[in-house]
């Protein structure tokens, strides 16, 4: 799929009796999670996720597995592959029926920006949102993400800003959806026109059923596209790409093609020691167009604005 770096809490479903499963989970520096995540991604790790909670700078490593010598001997198989000491654990513990998918509820927690919150389902009865915010509900237990990754907020700053100084006018493109919450949130602020791609199918089905649990399956329209099939024959005022940079780059041409005259393009997953290659290639490719950047923790965005 178009990764984005936001793809946390994506605990794959064990294939064991619910009773006998076994977690083990061990606390790394806030600060090494993207480095450890990488590892898992990159040596093809199974059996591990990594958990983290943004807001209050906490991560973990989690894992679940049929029985408790599993799980001790598949940690003594990645211990010398992490980038860091674990701070603690890894403890471990029996995991009752249901208990192993509610295990992240403890740090998945509601955030907002402007008008626009993204909350838990579970505190769907007791969440008081201000009048004429608007909310979107969101279940990690669906994976892909929950948008408290730094990437994620940056592009749905981005979102609120916009909607904010614009209004919600002209059309929304959410490149490599994943989750589908950036789409999905320009919906709850008042786009009309709506859609969403990435090029794994899998993303696309959590992204419609993200859809379904806040109601908006008639109003956004997700399908499996890349970077060029997915933008053929579009444009759109904002058009939303939270992939990672050297994918953005490649695109150049295709990106900057999708934007109306006087639209937006915002551009996440870069990393900040990456920021400066990547405005320099994307301000190069749109002369006269205006560039903004920021920095949170060790992620950036880049937004353009095309001249009317």
């Amino acid at each position: 799929m178009l990764r984005t770096p936001g793809l946390r809490l994506g605990l794959s479903e064990p294939q064991h009796d619910p009773m006998s499963l076994y977690e083990l989970k061990a606390e790394i520096p806030s600060a090494a999670a993207d480095a450890t995540d990488d590892v898992l991604l990159e040596l093809g790790v199974e059996g591990w996720s990594l958990l983290q909670d943004v807001i209050a700078q906490r991560a973990w490593i989690v894992g679940i597995f049929g029985s408790e010598a599993e799980g001790e001997s598949r940690w003594a198989e990645l211990r010398p592959l992490l980038p860091v000491t674990p701070l603690a654990g890894p403890v471990v513990r029996p995991l009752a029926d249901e208990d192993w998918r509610d295990s992240y509820k403890a740090h998945f927690k509601a955030w907002s920006t402007g008008r626009m919150h993204w909350v838990p389902v579970w505190e769907k009865a007791s969440y008081r949102l201000p009048p004429g915010d608007v909310v979107l509900w969101l279940d990690p237990g669906l994976a892909f993400g929950t948008g408290n990754h730094e990437t994620t907020r940056l592009c749905c700053e981005r979102l609120v800003a916009y909607a904010a100084e614009r209004g919600p006018a002209g059309a929304v493109i959410d490149a490599g959806c994943g989750s589908g919450i950036l789409a999905l949130s320009a919906v709850r602020l008042g786009f009309a026109d709506v859609v969403g791609f990435d090029n794994d199918p899998e993303a696309v089905r959590i992204a419609g059923e993200n859809a379904a649990l806040n109601d908006l399956q008639e109003k956004v329209r997700f399908y499996v596209g890349d970077l060029v099939s997915g933008l053929a024959g579009r444009k759109a005022s904002l058009v939303l790409a939270n992939i990672q940079a050297d994918v953005l780059m490649r695109f150049t041409t295709e990106l900057l093609g999708a934007v109306a005259p006087g639209g937006w393009l915002v551009l996440s997953g870069i990393l900040a020691r990456e920021l400066d290659q990547v405005r320099t290639v994307f301000a190069a490719a749109a002369p006269g167009w205006t560039v903004d950047t920021r920095v949170m923790g060790e992620w950036s965005d880049v937004a353009l604005a095309r001249p009317t």
